[in-house]
């Protein structure tokens, strides 16, 4: 429309402008349409047009012209490198950066999940060669609980005059439980909690220039070296942490299976993480050729089969760290024996900073999102506070009664089975009662009819007795009561004849 506007004006001022018009077109079809004006015919028609009342259309038709022309220019950018006559100093950049991070320190907070005894506490403590755990502070496994509680010990490295501020999370009586059931929620609540007091510290009107990080950066996921997969419960709880925390599975313990029995035990714990669709960490990606190869080199070794070990040996003339076995020595610090080194180097001097990247923008921002959206941790969307008092009254008390029915049916089915479980047990109760009852009855008439063969036998004996001796046994009776009555008399006779003597 704009085009035809634009032709229309001009057509009206080209006689006043001196230029003879084009001649009409011939009716026949094969005569081309008029040629468009002249750039001159038009730059002066649009000059003598300036004072006229159209002069806002050919002001909006130049501004027009001038946006799609920058339009234009903003899709194709050119970038043009000058290079510098003399020293100006932004290449010093890097060294300030450098110089405020060592000033300003590094904290790394790692957490360490696994069984009791699989060499939790002997592969931190090679790993940053200290003793992070020692008699003072003894590892998870000498403190071994009930329940799974999380502990955190935090400690001061200094190297070459960097300082480092490591925090260790371990959680003592995971796994070692008959029920395992629910062991992952402590480790749950504790990382979502340092999230949610990452969350509020950020969010504080009056917040620190530098607020500490006490965010979980990594979870070593210790896994026992049975050679035959992943258990329930190496499943279950990573299931429910890949997505809060980097995880990255650890073998413990890799000397008690051969080269060939740990490569197998590694492929199988791959399937099983791929299977299940649980996200451990992954290395980045990135277009610097000796990058790839150092990430493809340490995705080969995952999971990391380690070799945990603090006492120095002396192996052909160098000292060592490692295992003494009656074959040879487990190197702790060789590539060929285990993965020790790769894990180092891959948490301390290469990626340390990439799983802090990785823990603020990917798992924390995932939870702040979840906590700005009023959703809880499961995912379910939480009660909107804006809403109406009374009507979120009137949802909670009707969910309260839906609760207490449930509740309320609930305990009638148990109470149900309570006393049909008491009833059947009066029925076995009474059924043993009446069997023992039976079985007295039964022993007491057999000692009555024993009794009553003994009498009879008592009897027969008594009878031949009498018949053999020819007098009865009352006779007998009689006779020595009387013979015992006739010796009494005479006693007493005597005893007055003596008396009378005497005086």
């Amino acid at each position: 429309m704009l085009q035809s506007k634009r032709e229309l004006f001009f057509k009206n001022e080209l006689p006043n402008s001196g230029i003879t018009p084009p001649p009409p077109p011939v009716s026949s079809p094969a005569v081309p349409p008029p040629a468009a004006p002249t750039p001159t015919a038009l730059k002066e028609a649009l000059a003598k047009r300036t004072a006229s009342t159209e002069k806002v259309i050919d002001t909006s038709v130049a501004e027009t012209n001038d946006r799609l022309s920058k339009a234009e220019r903003d899709k194709v950018p050119e970038r043009k490198t000058k290079e510098l006559d003399g020293y100006v100093g932004f290449a010093n950049l890097p060294n300030q950066v450098y110089r405020k991070a060592v000033k300003k320190g590094f904290d790394f907070t790692l957490m360490v999940v696994g069984e009791s005894g699989l060499g939790k506490s002997t592969l931190i403590n090679s790993m940053f060669l200290s003793d992070v755990y020692c008699s003072e502070y003894p590892g998870p496994s000498l403190r071994v609980k009930k329940t799974v509680q999380v502990e955190t010990s935090k400690i001061l490295l200094k190297e070459n005059g960097v300082n480092l501020t490591l925090t260790i999370v371990d959680t003592p009586g995971f796994g070692d439980a008959v029920d395992n059931s629910n062991c992952w929620q402590p480790v749950i609540d504790y990382i979502e909690s340092k999230y949610e007091e990452y969350l509020n510290a950020e969010s504080r009107v009056n917040r620190k220039a530098c607020q500490p990080d006490s965010r979980v950066h990594c979870c070593l996921y210790f896994v026992a070296p049975s050679g035959h997969g992943l258990k329930p419960l190496d499943v279950e709880f990573m299931q429910r942490l890949h997505d809060k925390v980097n995880i990255i599975p650890v073998i413990s313990k890799s000397d008690t299976m051969t080269p060939e029995e740990c490569a197998q035990f590694k492929k199988q714990i791959l399937n099983e993480i791929a299977q299940h669709k649980i996200k451990i960490y992954q290395f980045p990606e990135t277009e610097d050729e000796e990058d790839s190869k150092l990430h493809r080199t340490l995705r080969d070794r995952v999971p990391f089969a380690v070799v945990g070990s603090n006492t120095v040996l002396e192996v052909d003339g160098k000292k060592v760290r490692g295992r003494k076995y009656p074959w040879g020595v487990a190197e702790v610090e060789n590539l060929d024996h285990c993965d020790f080194i790769a894990l180092r180097n891959m948490l301390i001097r290469t990626h340390l900073q990439d799983l802090k990247d990785v823990t603020n923008t990917v798992h924390y921002e995932n939870f702040r999102c979840r906590s700005l959206a009023g959703q809880g941790p499961d995912g379910k969307v939480m009660r909107n506070s804006s809403k109406n008092p009374l009507v979120q009254m009137e949802e909670e008390k009707k969910e309260h009664d839906l609760k207490m029915k449930k509740m309320e049916k609930e305990m009638e089915h148990v109470f149900e089975m309570k006393v049909r479980e008491k009833k059947e047990k009066l029925k076995e109760s009474e059924l043993e009662m009446q069997k023992r009852h039976e079985q007295m009855k039964k022993s007491l008439d057999q000692q009555i009819q024993e009794l009553e063969e003994k009498k009879k036998a008592l009897e027969a004996e008594k009878s031949s007795w009498e018949s053999s001796n020819g007098i009865s046994l009352e006779e007998l009776r009689r006779r020595s009561l009387e013979r015992d009555t006739v010796v009494d008399g005479k006693e007493k006779k005597n005893k007055k004849k003596n008396f009378f003597l005497a005086q």
